[in-house]
């Protein structure tokens, strides 16, 4: 059995980019020991202090990944295909009560639904949103949502510049650049929110939401960011219904814009969430500027153009 000064936190999605991100934070600030969950541990044996066989879809695993554990770090996958957040979320919810957990925290976004009045259909923000109230009313003993941002990694993925009719890379989007309106963040730094949320559970363990925001910014003043550092990008403007011609999971991203423009990301005044969230994390999040001049290099002749 562990010791009161070595309390076991299980993270879900310990090999994907939000549930890493918890495991290094967890790791780095050593007030706690993991336990890294994994459909297939045998992959990561290195990963924690222990790697435990879990699967979301399969909850008679979940008994045993939960077994001692103080913590529990929940983030599912809304674009894994088949994926059923709700199934899954509750699933864990279950075995974490049952298997005694004290602290619950679920990586969640907001309810664009209710923010927009049933103006916007975003469900891979709705659909975490409607699994706060199953977390809340579980009875741990302490519980926790984070928010994730709009990644800035996602703008080197499938949110990335693409070669426009001009020749020049950019990006065509149904959103009014000069509205400044999404939260942004590195991914990765959600671990330091985290593992600050566990270590001090009498501060934000009673269900307070605990944003990450690095920045706070209109399109256009990304790609000016972006274009000081020696980019040539571009922005057009278009319809909604065009662009949700352009991919599989168009439309819903096209929606997600609209939502962005009308509300923000956060939908609300988050500044208090925000500062609560840099407070427990102990440290600022890093600015898209300073993100991108080491994530985002330059071309070595300055120039965009792919004509």
């Amino acid at each position: 059995m562990l010791s009161d000064n070595e309390k076991l936190i299980a993270v879900i999605g310990a090999t994907g980019r939000q549930g890493g991100a918890v495991l290094r934070a967890l790791q780095a600030d050593r007030q706690f020991k993991v336990r890294a969950l994994s459909r297939d541990p045998g992959k990561h044996r290195e990963l924690a202090d222990e790697v435990v066989e879990a699967d979301l879809d399969r909850p008679e695993t979940l008994n045993a990944a939960f077994e001692r554990a103080h913590g529990v770090f929940l983030v599912t996958n809304f674009w894994e295909p088949g994926t059923d957040e709700r199934k899954q979320a509750t699933a864990a919810v279950r075995a974490a009560k049952d298997a005694g957990v004290k602290h619950f925290i679920w990586s969640t976004l907001p309810d664009v639904e209710a923010i927009s009045g049933g103006k916007f259909h975003v469900p891979h923000f709705t659909g975490k949103a409607k699994i706060d109230r199953i977390v809340k009313e579980a009875g741990f003993k302490y519980h926790t949502f984070v928010i994730a941002p709009f990644y800035y990694q996602g703008l080197l993925g499938a949110l990335a510049p693409q070669k426009q009719p001009d020749g020049f890379l950019g990006w065509a989007l149904p959103l009014d650049p000069d509205v400044r309106c999404i939260h942004m963040g590195d991914i990765i730094e959600i671990g330091n929110i985290v593992a600050g949320a566990f270590a001090h559970p009498n501060q934000v363990g009673h269900g307070e939401y605990l944003p990450l925001v690095g920045d706070f910014m209109s399109f256009n003043e990304i790609i000016d960011e972006l274009n000081r550092q020696g980019h040539n990008f571009s922005f057009k403007q278009v319809p909604k219904e065009v662009f949700a011609t352009v991919f599989r999971g168009a439309a819903e991203i096209a929606e997600m814009f609209g939502y962005f423009q009308t509300h923000t990301y956060l939908g609300s005044d988050s500044r208090d969430q925000i500062a609560l969230a840099n407070k427990i994390a102990g440290r600022q999040p890093t600015k898209f500027s300073a993100w991108a001049r080491v994530n985002f290099p330059a071309p070595k002749n300055a120039q965009s153009a792919v004509r």
